[in-house]
């Protein structure tokens, strides 16, 4: 099985038990704790080296997650996914579980995500204009994550999966110019 097909696993199951009826946690602080294990994780070799190693019993392993969490204030769902983790050996996957998390999160909550490049940076009404205008062309609550793009002449190009919408100067003046060669 691929990483990503196993980081995959891991976050489905993660968003099943954040989401259920039983949770009484909301899914994005699960995300925000386990984020910033993370944080903590990627930022000590040490810690690392201990978590992934072999030679560290499985005891010791939980002791130190379960005093880093409680020094954090993770919460009990947070804190028995990273036990899982860890007695599962994959805690160094940490990272891709939790893009996976939030990737599945917001297409369980019925959210897309968005990615806008524009030739300039947008402001907020710019941005809220562009949010309503792709909601209202696919039906879907949107995620937007803006970036600015300098080969960009003008307009912008939004990607929403494999679909891109593009907006651009070069991509209107591509368009006429096939118009025209077909005319």
């Amino acid at each position: 099985m691929t990483r990503s097909a196993l980081a995959s696993r891991y976050a489905s199951a993660l968003v099943d038990v954040a989401t259920g009826p039983k949770s009484a946690v909301d899914p994005h602080q699960v995300l925000s704790e386990l984020r910033s294990f993370e944080d903590v994780f990627a930022g000590s070799v040490e810690l690392r080296n201990a978590l992934t190693s072999p030679s560290v019993s499985p005891a010791r392993k939980r002791a130190v997650v379960g005093r880093i969490g409680e020094n954090l204030g993770v919460s009990r769902i947070a804190r028995n996914f990273l036990f899982v983790l860890t007695d599962h050996r994959r805690i160094a996957t940490l990272g891709e579980v939790l893009e996976a998390f939030d990737l599945l999160l917001d297409e369980r909550l019925g959210f897309t995500r968005a990615e806008i490049s524009s030739a300039r940076e947008l402001n907020q009404p710019q941005r809220d204009a562009v949010s309503h205008e792709l909601e209202r062309l696919t039906g879907k609550k949107m995620r937007m994550r803006f970036a600015v793009n300098g080969e960009l002449l003008g307009g912008l190009v939004a990607r929403l999966g494999s679909t891109v919408y593009d907006g651009s100067v070069r991509g209107q003046l591509q368009a006429l110019g096939k118009r025209l060669a077909a005319e």
